[in-house]
């Protein structure tokens, strides 16, 4: 038996509760991990209301990003063996003592990175590193837009936007987030409560336009980024942290040359699980060398994950929070 987070019926964090249930076995192409650290993200708080682009079946255990130690392996797994320290992903179910986890999305942990560490890094660099590199092809020179900068994902896109050569601005709410975003490499930032975010890009890029947005949150301020892009432009539309799934003239496109693009870092990671862990190999190279470094807000213990859930809805979470099990 373990214990484990449980969505029993779609709501908010407060209607999440702790339970006693069956520890699982793994199929043969599974790995059975008992959970060290569970890295929150975003798509756990829709995931549990039932807005996320897949629901669960009822009742379920939310939670993707973990790392942990192998408890048993299925018999086609090779790679992995029993005792060793691991990190990697589930579209639901690492809020938990322990989780089954698809072979081909776990990997040998470093022991130069902590649990925690580990647990922060596969959905927010795996995540933005496949949206800059394979969705927007990210050139050296060019300049990227940032938006909700200093969120898990937005701020592994600043960092791994900055290794990649170009000019980063990032955008956040408030003071105390851009000067974070500054530490991670930003060159220039854009605080979008104070000043209209099309006329902060244009002042600076000289008029130019920035060459491809990064947008996790969507709402009001998707449009005028968009009309800040320049010719050839890429728009990356990689979540909806504000809650507001926007709207956008076509025309829009039309005018700039430019390209609307989605980015489901969890399903291309299942079609293309090869060059999925060619680019986990990169991040991995680029971690290890410290070049990459995931900025933990705050832990949280398995009974207090609703409460981590609750900071990460309310905004205040700057980088990525981690449960500790």
């Amino acid at each position: 038996m373990m214990r484990a987070i449980r969505c029993n019926t779609y709501g908010p964090p407060s209607t999440l509760v702790l339970e006693t249930i069956k520890e699982p076995t793994p199929a043969p192409d599974e790995v059975l991990v008992k959970v060290k650290a569970c890295g929150v993200n975003f798509p756990d708080t829709l995931i549990i209301q039932g807005k996320y682009q897949f629901k669960p079946e009822l009742p379920f255990t939310p939670g993707s990003d973990l790392a942990g130690i192998v408890m048993a392996v299925g018999k086609n797994v090779t790679h992995i063996k029993v005792g060793m320290e691991v990190f990697g992903f589930v579209a639901h179910g690492a809020m938990a003592e322990a989780v089954l986890v698809p072979s081909n999305a776990c990997f040998p942990k470093p022991d130069s990175m902590s649990f925690a560490i580990a647990s922060s890094f596969m959905m927010a660099y795996g995540t933005s590193y496949h949206a800059l590199k394979d969705r927007a092809a990210l050139q050296k020179g060019e300049t990227l837009l940032v938006m909700g900068a200093s969120g898990g994902v937005g701020l592994a896109a600043v960092e791994l936007g900055k290794l990649m050569g170009a000019n980063v601005i990032a955008a956040a709410s408030s003071k105390e987030k851009l000067d974070l975003c500054e530490k991670y490499g930003a060159d220039a930032t854009i605080n979008y409560h104070n000043e209209p975010i099309k006329k902060a890009i244009k002042e600076l890029t000289k008029g130019k336009g920035v060459d491809v947005v990064y947008d996790p949150v969507g709402g009001r301020f998707s449009e005028p980024a968009f009309r800040g892009m320049g010719w050839n432009g890429r728009y990356l539309v990689v979540g909806f942290a504000s809650g507001d799934i926007p709207k956008l003239a076509l025309n829009l496109p039309l005018l700039k040359g430019a390209s609307l693009v989605g980015v489901f870092w969890g399903a291309f990671a299942m079609k293309f699980p090869k060059q999925n862990l060619e680019n986990t190999k990169t991040l991995m190279q680029w971690q290890a060398k410290g070049q990459l470094l995931p900025h933990i807000d705050a832990t949280y213990s398995l009974e207090d994950a609703p409460m981590a859930l609750e900071a990460m809805m309310e905004r205040k979470v700057k980088g990525k929070l981690v449960i500790e099990v």
